[in-house]
């Protein structure tokens, strides 16, 4: 074993993180060209194109999904729509929201737009509307109805003293809207399937569209009439028209005449002619496909783009990729300039790459290959792979890397001065997926693979490389080995080029001798592991082979006998990878329970555990020229760490162990009741969970609607300010609203109107609360039809039972709900329970005429503070009706001298009322409702 002195690592801290920010959805570029907005999920994601850094992130505090938003040609407002039917105005550049309100629409909102002044917005909806909205005066101008379906695109006419506003809807007609009138002055026909973009020449009076019908329309919108019909051949999502007074006739653009921009299912960027509909330039791309596969694969292209934009600024263009990558570039000969990846999937494995291990290199779930630079996370999309591409390895000299896929192929890829990455040799001659590489150490002069045929493969490389624009290199493999019994899972060269090493699913590691002539010898098997062995890795400096397995165990082994030296436990599933670092004196490891720990051989013991990812952590490298590391993750994020100096180390306990001292002192103050330090506590931490935990222990002791007033009230002004920003944030859940609204209770009743006026944000929670609350109380109005319906079958159902016994003029019992909260008393219940059996029993039996009506329809008085025995005292007469209701309950209430009493007849078990709704009465219902 080495005993080199040298600083052992401690601990890692996060780098730099690339993860998904784009999934789907809309997207827009500023203005100003800075920065491209997108969706994903329930955030508006800012990207800075300069870093390709997420600079700014747009959340809506209720976690529903964003369908739409716009951004103001002036780009100083930010407008969102969500699933909750509400529209947010956002400060963006401060991630706070200014203003909020309901959308009118009655489902969600499918597109927006904003006109050239930023004063007017405009919402299309999936109700078939067109809302349009004077951001500045707050207010909804127009209601345009008369289009059929999902209104999924609105346009402004760019010349604002037109007044007019494009939309198209499921009728694949384009609307033209006259704003002064609010009446449509025709419908522009041609298309017959999606209309998908617009573009206006610069004098607007030419318009071009595009559709899902494989056709161009060039419009005159003076006239209302198609001038020309383009063919293109291919479903389109874009269309620019193309400047006038540029030079562009690298792309084809000879004339004077109109010429635009496509962009759709094929993937490519096409010059069009529009005086004479023909191409005059098509992007050129590399491709592994023929033609007619193109052909066949268009449906289902990864490459098929999904918007285009201009760039009029910076004379670029962009587009969005079904994939979900943006893609930037120079509009004089459509070149690719930038690429972003807004979500990469599983990533399956993960490699540094370049001379200074200045870019890495990923395999995701997918056909291609991603090269990252990390300095500004631009990445290049490698094409060639026609299957998942499953590992990685690179050369010593960092330019070269070798890939193996699903599709029984190996790929070399060579990186060149300007990072730019291109194949240079291919070999397939595997009859299963290949699952594993490894590269030569010392020289650039073989690779060697094993598959899921259950062999290796060793394969040459050449002296020389062919150059950019020649043939790549077809590989040859010199040596075959039946390696194992089951699939190779993993492959390790030696440090010196002499050894080799596997790793198989047959839970056994194998050593093979690799000799000049090109012939693999077995050397010795490692047995130990109880499962499939994942990894296999050499010490660079002893005669040492670490194995990693699904048994959940890392292992140390000895190259001269094969015997186990050292056994590592401590993950709780499979050991995906395993690495030497610090010369070979430490391991890393990552497993499918998302952790990376860092181990010290020499003290068998577990340093540090990284709480790195959600998910299987397959990826897992070490920088060879710094302390770096990376690892990517089945849960789509790629992380780069770094090893942190002692003074950070203890910088970062210092505050781990501060949260921890808060945490246990607010768990202290709760066991105490002393809750006005405890909320205080919480609200420093500002953590909204934390703050609805102490609310909720203060609710749930007596008098809890006194001292939860006691303690609010005496509250600073800025902590009051946060509960009410919390308060929000709790009303969009049914869950927590009650103990909001309990809250909100005591703020409104006893401060002032103009206080609260006068907090941070007030304007904009209060704005927020209402529709929520609106909506809580129509849960509430719902659940109280369901009970007087409940109680009318009841009251039918009994006369129906005991004619004799009931007037046929006595009027039925519809006396609503009072009082929500109570609770049945259980020794009347289960006295009323066991009457009811009995009469169930006797049912064979005449009734007793001598019964009388008062007698028959005997109620059960109930404590109002005893609610939660009513179900189990009536559990045994759950086979007395044939209702079958899931969240409702019959109750009737009576009030008696001055004692107010809830009274509840005897009801099937089935009948019930939920916690959450019981609780919603008694925060949203008066004493009494009528």
């Amino acid at each position: 074993m080495a005993t080199t002195n040298l600083q052992f690592k401690t601990n890692y801290a996060v780098s730099s993180k690339i993860e998904p920010f784009y999934k789907g959805g809309k997207v827009q570029i500023s203005k100003d060209e800075k920065y491209i907005f997108c969706t994903c999920g329930s955030r508006v994601n800012v990207l800075e194109i300069s870093t390709g850094k997420i600079v700014h992130c747009i959340e809506h505090d209720d976690q529903e999904d964003i369908t739409s938003f716009a951004l103001s040609c002036d780009d100083e407002m930010l407008v969102t729509a969500s699933r909750a039917l509400l529209l947010k105005q956002w400060d963006w550049r401060q991630a706070s929201c200014t203003r909020s309100w309901r959308a009118i629409h009655t489902i969600p909102v499918a597109s927006m737009t904003f006109d050239s002044t930023s004063t007017l917005l405009a919402t299309g909806g999936c109700d078939g509307t067109i809302k349009l909205w004077d951001v500045v005066k707050q207010y909804c101008t127009h209601n345009l109805k008369g289009s059929s379906g999902v209104v999924h695109l609105v346009e402004f006419h760019p010349d604002i003293e037109r007044l007019q506003l494009f939309s198209s809807s499921l009728d694949c007609g384009i609307r033209l809207w006259d704003l002064r009138s609010s009446q449509c002055l025709v419908v522009l026909q041609s298309h017959y399937s999606a209309v998908t973009s617009l573009s206006f020449s610069p004098d607007g009076d030419t318009m071009v569209s595009s559709g899902r019908d494989k056709i161009c329309t060039v419009w005159d919108l003076k006239t209302h009439q198609a001038k020309r019909t383009v063919p293109v051949y291919e479903a389109v999502e874009g269309v620019v028209l193309l400047p006038e007074n540029t030079d562009l006739s690298e792309i084809g653009v000879k004339s004077k005449d109109l010429h635009f921009v496509t962009a759709g299912s094929k993937g490519v960027l096409r010059v069009w002619e529009a005086s004479s509909a023909r191409c005059v330039h098509t992007q050129s791309l590399p491709s592994t496909l023929t033609s007619e596969e193109e052909e066949d694969e268009e449906q289902d292209n990864p490459r098929s783009l999904t918007y285009l934009f201009h760039l009029p600024e910076s004379s670029r263009l962009a587009t969005v990729t079904a994939e979900h990558n943006i893609l930037l570039y120079q509009l004089s000969g459509l070149s690719t300039q930038q690429q972003f990846v807004g979500y990469s999937d599983e990533v399956l494995d993960v490699k540094f790459l370049g001379k200074g291990d200045t870019h890495i290199v990923v395999a995701t779930n997918s056909c291609q290959l991603k090269v990252f630079e990390l300095l500004t996370n631009s990445c290049q999309i490698l094409y060639g792979h026609t299957d998942t591409v499953l590992t990685l390895d690179v050369f010593k000299k960092g330019s070269l890397f070798a890939s193996c896929a699903k599709d029984r192929s190996v790929r070399v890829w060579q990186m060149d001065g300007d990072g730019q990455v291109r194949c240079v040799a291919q070999g397939c001659s595997h009859t299963n997926a290949v699952g594993s590489i490894s590269c030569s150490r010392m020289k650039t002069s073989f690779i060697v693979t094993g598959s899921q045929d259950c062999t290796v493969k060793v394969w040459d490389l050449p002296a020389e490389f062919p150059t950019a624009g020649e043939e790549i290199h077809l590989l040859t493999a010199r040596a075959t080995e039946k390696a194992h019994d089951k699939d190779v899972n993993s492959v390790a060269v030696s440090p010196n080029d002499k050894l080799l090493a596997s790793g198989s699913q047959d839970r056994t590691a194998k050593l093979w001798s690799l000799s000049g002539d090109g012939t693999v010898g077995l050397l010795g098997v490692f047995r130990g592991h109880r499962r499939g062995v994942w990894a296999v890795c050499f010490s660079p400096v002893d005669q040492v082979l670490a194995s990693s397995s699904a048994d959940g165990t890392t292992k140390l082994w000895s190259l001269q006998d094969f015997s186990c030296l050292k056994t590592f436990e401590g993950h709780d599933a499979s050991v995906l990878k395993v690495v030497f670092v610090s010369r070979g004196t430490q391991l890393l490891t990552s497993g499918s329970d998302g952790l990376v720990k860092l181990w010290t051989i020499k003290t068998n013991e577990c340093v540090k555990t990284l709480d790195a990812h959600q998910d299987k952590v397959w990826g897992l490298h070490a920088s060879r020229k710094d302390d770096r590391m990376v690892t990517g993750s089945a849960d789509s994020n790629i992380t780069v760490w770094a090893d942190v100096t002692e003074e950070e180390l203890a910088e970062e306990q210092a505050k781990q162990e501060d949260q921890i001292l808060k945490q246990q002192e607010l768990s202290n103050l709760l066991h105490e009741k002393k809750y006005v330090k405890a909320l205080a506590l919480a609200i420093s931490l500002d953590q909204p969970h934390t703050v609805l935990t102490v609310i909720k222990a203060i609710r749930e002791g007596e008098n809890s609607g006194k001292l939860l007033e006691k303690t609010v009230l005496k509250l600073r002004v800025d902590q009051k300010e946060s509960l009410l920003r919390f308060c929000a944030v709790w009303n969009t859940n049914a869950r927590n609203c009650q103990d909001a609204q309990a809250v909100l209770q005591v703020l409104f009743t006893h401060l002032p109107p103009e206080e609260l006026l006068q907090y941070q944000g007030a304007r904009t929670h209060l704005e927020g609360l209402i529709p929520y609350t609106e909506r809580h109380m129509q849960r509430m109005g719902r659940l109280l039809q369901a009970s007087m319906f409940l109680n009318y079958m009841w009251q039918k159902m009994r006369v129906a039972g005991a004619t004799s016994g009931v007037d046929q003029g006595e009027e039925m019992d519809t006396t609503p709900l009072a009082q929500p909260s109570f609770v049945i008393d259980k020794e009347k219940a289960k006295e009323s329970s066991d009457e009811k059996r009995d009469e169930g029993d006797d049912s064979g039996e005449d009734e007793d005429p001598n019964v009388s009506a008062e007698d028959e329809e005997k109620v059960d008085e109930v404590s109002a503070t005893k609610k939660a025995s009513t179900n189990d005292g009536r559990e045994q007469n759950g086979n007395q009706t044939n209702g079958d209701h899931d969240s409702s309950e019959s109750e009737e209430s009576s009030e008696e001298e001055e004692k107010t009493t809830v009274t509840v007849k005897k009801c099937p078990s089935s009948v019930r009322v939920s916690p959450a709704d019981e609780d919603l009465q008694e925060v949203f219902l008066p004493q009494t409702v009528s």
